[in-house]
Formats: structure tokens, sequence, C-alpha cells
């Protein structure tokens, strides 16, 4: 059974030979600017403000040079903690702007509302909040909703504390995780219950009645308030809600994925008590995301089976770079990490 060892964070690194590269998680940051660069380009005179879209992402492959540029010339694990936390930090760029995309093409919430319906006899969306409004269930789900950042960053610093080996695998899964999402929501274009709702009226979605609503998110963004008692978690998602919240990026729910992604990260290292927190806060998080109207709860369900698929892909993809690498050098040390 491997030894969980604490790491010496305070040292710098040695100067390792590989240390001129890139990482594969920002390989991937790059190939997803390139990505969508391309769809830019060929949207160009269809997209609502390119301009913004194109100085975001020239402004952070200037930052993922420069902190490259950085590490290499100070070598040092906080140097590269600072490579790392900086992805991370944008993740919350990236997200609203598939909303950039996926406004040009027909909404589907129409379809996925329907299925919502023939699954579960109602909308659970809206049969939850509308029968549960007590503080005692709200301040909960809410607690558990805005705990998603946070719980990125537990995991992320976990990694950097006690197992550095596996902090750029970690990184790139986070992050490669993320990406998958964000090209799913740009060519799935449904905005969830809070918009279509909104767009709808509550009546007809209660009566069973789902319309199609064509390009109505493209000019609109009207949405219903965050459903709940009054306190202090619900007003922390109503604060991040109007900070960045678009009719974009419902199904599936990134929040759930993204999520059961950590847990699977933690259990890779037998973090079990960290496991059991972040599995009680997820817990929460999933019935949240249908409860605040953020998703359909097929969306929830869905984020728990596409999120396992990625992190198995994204770890099998970075063991593949691994044992690659190692072929190509002859020095037993492992610097992939550095």
């Amino acid at each position: 059974m491997e030894k969980n060892k604490t790491t010496n964070i305070n040292r710098s690194d040695p100067q390792p030979p590989n240390l001129g590269g890139l990482r594969l998680f920002e390989w991937v940051v790059l190939g997803y600017c390139a990505f969508t660069l391309l769809l830019m380009a060929l949207l160009w005179g269809q997209l609502v403000q390119p301009m913004p879209m194109l100085t975001g992402r020239l402004g952070i492959v200037a930052m993922t040079i420069a902190l490259w540029q950085l590490h290499r010339r100070w070598p040092s694990r906080w140097t590269m903690m600072l490579r790392v936390a900086a992805q991370l930090m944008v993740l919350g760029w990236w997200y609203p702007d598939t909303y950039e995309f996926n406004r040009l093409f027909p909404n589907l919430d129409h379809l996925f509302a329907s299925a919502e319906e023939a699954l579960f006899g109602c909308q659970p969306a809206l049969v939850f909040s509308q029968t549960c409004t007590s503080p005692l269930i709200s301040e909960p789900l809410s607690l558990g909703y805005v705990s998603y950042f946070p719980m990125i960053a537990t995991v992320a610093l976990y990694y950097f504390i006690r197992h550095y080996d596996r902090f750029t695998h970690c990184a790139f899964v986070i992050l490669g995780s993320f990406f998958l999402f964000y090209v799913i929501f740009i060519f799935l274009p449904v905005a969830g219950p809070q918009f279509y709702y909104a767009a709808v009226g509550t009546e007809q979605i209660a009566q069973g009645v789902f319309p199609n609503i064509g390009h109505h998110f493209l000019m609109h963004q009207e949405v219903l308030p965050i459903p709940g008692a009054d306190g202090v978690f619900h007003n922390l998602v109503q604060i991040a809600h109007d900070a960045g919240e678009r009719p974009t990026a419902a199904f599936p729910s990134s929040h759930i994925g993204a999520s059961v992604v950590l847990l699977w990260l933690v259990r890779e290292v037998r973090a079990y008590w960290l496991l059991a927190i972040l599995g009680v806060l997820t817990t929460l998080m999933f019935f949240a995301t249908f409860y605040i109207q953020a998703h359909y709860a097929i969306d929830a369900i869905a984020g728990i089976f596409v999120g396992t698929a990625f992190y198995f892909l994204l770890s099998n993809v970075h063991k593949l770079k691994h044992k690659v690498q190692r072929r190509q050098t002859t020095d037993s040390t492992d610097y992939s990490d550095f």
C-alpha cells in the first residue's frame, strides 16, 4: 500500500531536463483556445461580441506563456502552483463564454423538459422548489451548491501538499474535464429551468406545455429568482448567479460532473476522510442543482456518468503521456510534475 508522505513544499525544485516544456494541462488550455478561435473565425459575422472573446483568449495565452517563463527562470513548486492556480481561476471566465457560441443555435430546452416530464411525470425543478421552502432545506442545499469552487481548490491544494508528484496530473484531469464540458455546452444549447421557465411561464410548465422557443436566448437572459428562504448561503448563490450565470451549460451538469471527478481524484490517493466530506457536499449539490432550477434533474443524473467517463478518459491519457515520456529518456528520475 502506498505511503502517504507530506512533501516539503518550501524548497526550490532542481533544474529538470524537461523544464522548458509546457505541461499537459496548459496544452489543454491552449488547445481549447485554438479550437474556439477557429470556431470564432467561422462564425465571426454572427457573434454578438467577438472582440471581448478574442482579447480574452489572447490574454489567457499571454498569461500561460508568461507563467511558463517565470517557472523556467525561478523553478520551484510555488511557481508551478501559480501556473495551475491561474488556469483554475480563469475557469469562471470560460463558463459564460460558451453562451456566446450556443446562443447562435436554436434552443433545445423543450426537448429536455419533455424528457423530464416523461421520466418523472412532473418537473422536479418546479415541484421541489415550490413545496420545500423552509430554510432548513434551502440553506443546506445552497451550502452544497456554493461549495463547488472551494471543493476544486481543496483537492488541488491537497495534491500540492500531500501528493506533489501527481499535482499536474490532478490539474490536467480537472481542467481537461471542464473543457470537455465546455465543448458540449457550445454545441448543445440547453439553458436550464431558471431561464426556460422564465421565457415560457411557470403556468404553462406546470400544465406540461413545453413550447419550442427557437432563438429566444440570442438576445434574452431573463431568469427566475433563486428559490428558497433568505439566508447566508442562499444569498451567496444569488451573488454567484448575478455575477456569471447565462442561459447555457445545463446538460450535463458540470457542477455534478466536475464534483464527481474530484471524488475520483480523492479516492485515487486514498484520502477517505476528504472523500467523505466532499461526498456529503456533492450529495447536497446534486439536489441543489434542480432545487434552485439551474438544471433539470436529468442534467444532474447525466453529470454523474459523464464526470466518471471524463475522469477515466483523462487519467488514462495522462498515464499514456507519462509512459511515452519515460521511454524517451534514459534518466530514471521522474520530472514530469516539476
